[in-house]
C-alpha cells in the first residue's frame, strides 16, 4: 500500500488539470450511510418507491417520509471530513479544475471547495413545482412536523432539488462534467462503485482523452481494469497522505 501511495503521490505532483470525482463512499466517513450493500440505505428504502420520481409525483408522502425520518437528521449534523479537506488543499495549491460528485449533502462546499459540479443535485434547495420558488432544507423541515407532504403556500408539491430514479440528470451539470473529464490529465474517482450512469462514464471519457486513472474506493469497481492505479480502501487512508 506504501507503494502506491508513494506513487499517487508522483502522480498528483506531475498534474496540473486535476478532476476529482466523488461518491458515497466519503460522504459515509462523515456518518451518512451509502446506498446500496449489506447496510446500504436501499436495504431499508426500496429506491423504486422511496425515491422514485413517478411515485413521487402520484405520493410523495413515501419520499417526505424517507427525508424526515432519515436523510434530514442525518445530514444535518454531518460535517466535513478529512477527504473533503484534502481536495480542497489541491485546489488551494493550484492543481484542481473541479469535483465532480455524486452526492447531495453539499459537503464539499461546507468544506471549502469552489467549484463543485453536483450530478444528482443537492438536499440545501427544496423548490414548488407550481410556482417555482425556492426554500432552505430548514425551512421546510419545520412543516414536515405539521404536514407531510409539505405544499407551498401557493399550493403547489414541494421536491428537494435532488434527481429521483427516473429523472435525467441536471443539463448543464452534465456537460460541464462532461467537458472538464476531456480537459483533465488526472481523473481521481473517490467513494465511488462506479455502476450508475451516465456518471460513471465520466472516467472512461477522462481515460479516452488521455488522461491518468485513478481509482480509490473499498470495493473493486467495474471500471477497474481501465484504471492505470487502483487502490482498494477508504479513501481518507490515502489521499490525506499523497498531497
Amino acid at each position: 500500500m506504501d507503494d502506491k501511495i508513494q506513487k499517487l503521490k508522483e502522480i498528483i505532483k506531475e498534474s496540473n488539470r486535476i478532476v476529482v470525482f466523488t461518491g458515497a463512499g466519503i460522504s459515509s466517513e462523515s456518518g451518512i450511510p451509502t446506498y446500496r450493500g449489506t447496510n446500504g440505505l436501499w436495504s431499508k428504502y426500496d429506491p423504486n418507491i422511496y425515491a422514485n420520481i413517478n411515485v413521487f409525483l402520484q405520493d410523495p408522502t413515501y419520499y417526505w417520509h424517507y427525508f424526515k425520518d432519515e436523510r434530514y437528521p442525518i445530514i444535518k449534523k454531518a460535517k466535513p471530513n478529512i477527504n473533503h479537506y484534502s481536495i480542497v488543499k489541491l485546489e488551494k495549491k493550484g492543481k484542481l479544475n473541479c469535483v465532480i460528485t455524486q452526492n447531495i449533502d453539499g459537503l464539499h462546499q461546507m468544506a471549502g471547495s469552489s467549484n463543485v459540479i453536483e450530478l444528482h443535485g443537492n438536499t440545501r434547495i427544496i423548490t414548488c413545482l407550481k410556482c417555482n420558488k425556492k426554500f432552505s432544507i430548514d425551512e421546510i423541515f419545520p412543516l414536515l412536523q405539521k404536514e407531510i407532504p409539505p405544499y407551498c403556500s401557493c399550493g403547489g408539491q414541494l421536491k428537494t432539488n435532488t434527481v429521483l430514479f427516473g429523472e435525467p440528470l441536471p443539463s448543464k451539470a452534465l456537460l460541464e462534467a462532461e467537458k472538464a473529464s476531456k480537459n483533465c490529465d488526472l481523473f481521481i474517482v473517490l467513494g465511488s462503485s462506479l455502476v450508475v450512469y451516465p456518471a460513471a462514464n465520466l472516467p472512461v471519457i477522462a481515460k479516452n482523452n488521455d488522461s491518468f486513472l485513478v481509482i480509490i474506493n473499498f470495493d473493486a469497481t467495474p471500471l477497474d481494469e481501465i484504471a492505470d492505479l487502483v487502490i482498494n480502501d477508504i479513501a481518507s487512508n490515502i489521499l490525506s497522505k499523497s498531497i
